[in-house]
């Protein structure tokens, strides 16, 4: 059961990292204005949009971006503040052990793990599309273009391949080739491939078919054809940072699919356990500002707070160091974003060992 005590320090708790958060994303909104003012005039853009298209879906990224940093500055601040006016003494000598005080930290860095995972899973992305379609519509800088060289599984067996496909929805030098029981049956070229919006299917252009039945050998050829196929032109359009648009359902089938056309899936991945590991750093932070602040030391409030910032970018930095690792193959994606929250975490393990003594 929390006490009085408990609500305390977790008042304390969310209201310094609330506050802290609050105002990072007001200073953050200042600097984009600034950067941004002179193409929302060129433009004319209207003010409605701005507010609630562009900067209402911006605050929740800012918020998950900076809520494992400003947890740990939360937490060394007002923990030293209670450490110097005595009241981590008085707490303790009352009888309450250092295992005990720490149950309300937990609390509230459980409180801000929730806020941080329904952000990062369920309300960034769709807030990220509408930051994206915002800019495509009134500042004109599309984030899409076409890809070349694909090669893709559509289905089990039936293979695509296109030497280019272009944002028109046009796809170059296309070939389909359908395998049963690893042997080639049929396969199809043509000069080009378009999809028909208005009818929902794909239209072939100058096409020559080869079916192979044993030594028998059909070739059929034609100037034009309407085909169902299980591709989509969107399958085909190189959309920067697409991951950080969707939701976490949406990710895991993405990943799913892209598994099945045989397409690289590291960039997915990678978000996939970010978001994952980023609210569980939380409880490490919150363990390691409190272990860290919790006594009064030489240098008061500021040394904490500078520690607390240097243990924060470091931990930052960490991340981004295996994420390049597992771009270039050398980590798994989960690998890569749980090992900063392992060495963190056994970091976090010793200093709390040591401020229970």
């Amino acid at each position: 059961m929390l006490h009085k005590i408990d609500f305390y320090i977790i008042k304390k708790f969310l209201g310094t990292f609330f506050y802290a958060i609050a105002l990072i994303i007001s200073i953050s909104i200042v600097f984009d204005v600034s950067e941004n003012i002179d193409d929302f005039m060129s433009k004319d853009v209207p003010m409605k949009a701005i507010v609630f298209d562009y900067y209402l879906n911006f605050i929740p990224y800012f918020a998950n971006l900076f809520s494992g940093l400003f947890t740990f500055i939360a937490v060394i601040y007002f923990t030293s503040k209670l450490a110097y006016d005595t009241e981590i003494i008085a707490i303790l000598c009352s009888g309450v052990s250092f295992n005990r005080l720490m149950r309300p930290y937990m609390v509230g860095a459980g409180v801000i793990a929730i806020f941080s995972y329904l952000l990062g899973n369920y309300v960034i992305p769709p807030a990220n599309l509408k930051k994206v379609e915002f800019r495509n519509q009134y500042i004109g800088n599309s984030n899409e273009k076409g890809e070349t060289n694909i090669h893709r599984q559509i289905e089990p067996g039936l293979f695509v391949y296109l030497e280019s496909f272009s944002t028109e929805d046009v796809g170059y030098k296309f070939t389909i080739e359908k395998f049963v029981e690893h042997q080639l049956v049929s396969k199809l070229t043509s000069e080009y491939i378009k999809w028909d919006r208005e009818h929902n299917k794909w239209v072939i252009h100058n096409y020559f078919i080869r079916n192979f039945d044993g030594n028998k050998e059909t070739i059929i050829q034609g100037v034009q054809k309407d085909t169902v196929l299980n591709m989509k032109p969107e399958d085909y359009h190189v959309v920067f940072n697409i991951v950080e648009t969707m939701t976490l359902p949406k990710l895991n089938a993405a990943i799913d699919n892209l598994k099945l056309s045989g397409v690289s899936t590291i960039e997915y991945e990678i978000e996939k356990h970010k978001r994952r590991a980023g609210p569980f750093s939380a409880f490490i932070l919150t363990i390691i500002g409190v272990s860290l602040a919790s006594r009064k030391i030489k240098g008061g409030i500021g040394f904490h707070l500078g520690l607390g910032l240097l243990m924060s970018f470091s931990y930052i930095l960490f991340m981004q160091v295996t994420t390049v690792f597992t771009t270039s193959g050398t980590l798994a994606p989960w690998m890569a974003m749980w090992i900063p929250n392992i060495i963190y975490g056994a970091l976090a393990f010793y200093l709390y060992r040591r401020a229970s003594r």
